[in-house]
Formats: structure tokens, sequence, C-alpha cells
């Protein structure tokens, strides 16, 4: 079994091949999707500049958290705008929304985020958060 797979990934190696286009081939929607959401984030972050990652910020307004669709979670802090991209960005959907448990007054990558289907109410899946990046006009 293992000789297999040594083989079949030999193979691949050999074809050219790499996960990501055998994922992306099997997958084209996944990838215009990412597209479409780091246009996006580009466009929000315009003309500002990043400043260092944290792990908590203060978000005290939850209308300010908006999904960028297989991208990152955003929070409009008015002067600032904190960037966190999950570490799996296919669990990121605009059509969910973000139910999030605190364990504080601030927002934290360590908080626990499910996503909840926007229309069913039924949940959809759990993100994990990488640090918030302050994003500020220069």
């Amino acid at each position: 079994m293992k000789k297999t797979l040594f083989a079949l990934a030999v193979a691949a190696l050999a074809l050219g091949t790499t996960g990501a286009a055998v994922a992306q081939k099997n997958n084209p929607g996944q990838n215009k999707a990412s597209v479409r959401g780091e246009a996006r984030l580009a466009k929000m972050l315009e003309g500002r500049v990043a400043g260092k990652p944290q792990s908590c910020i203060p978000a005290q307004l939850s209308n300010r958290l908006q999904i960028i669709d297989r991208t990152a979670v955003v929070y409009d802090g008015g002067r600032t705008v904190y960037v966190a991209r999950p570490r799996d960005p296919r669990s990121l959907n605009t059509n969910d929304i973000l139910v999030i448990n605190r364990f504080g007054s601030e927002l934290c990558k360590q908080d626990v985020i499910r996503t909840v289907d926007r229309t069913s109410g039924f949940m959809t899946g759990v993100v994990f958060l990488g640090d918030f990046v302050p994003y500020n006009r220069r």
C-alpha cells in the first residue's frame, strides 16, 4: 500500500501536477470565490498601511464585523480596519452568520466562532482565526 502511494506521488511530481493544481481542477468555483474575496479585501484596504498583528482587538459593536467570502473576517473600528484571516479560508461564507462566544470584552483569535446558515439556522462549521492585522490610513 505504501509503495503504491509513493509511486502515485512520484508520478504526479513527474507530470508536474501539484496538490493545489489538482484541487483547483476539482473545485474551480472555490478559486473564483477566493479571487473575488481577495479583490474585495484589497479594495477595502486601499490607501491603508498594515500595523503590528494583535491577538485581541476592542470590538464593542458586532454590526461592524463582516465576512469576506473565502478570505477573511474584517472589523471596521472607525479609523482602523482589522483583518483576521482564518486557518481555513473555505470556512468563511457570506451566506453564514458568525456566532462568537467571547471570553472577555475584546474580540480575540482564541474566541470560539461558529458559523450558522443565514436561512436554515443550522450550524455549518467553526472558524479558527489568526491574528488581527490593523490597517490605518497613510
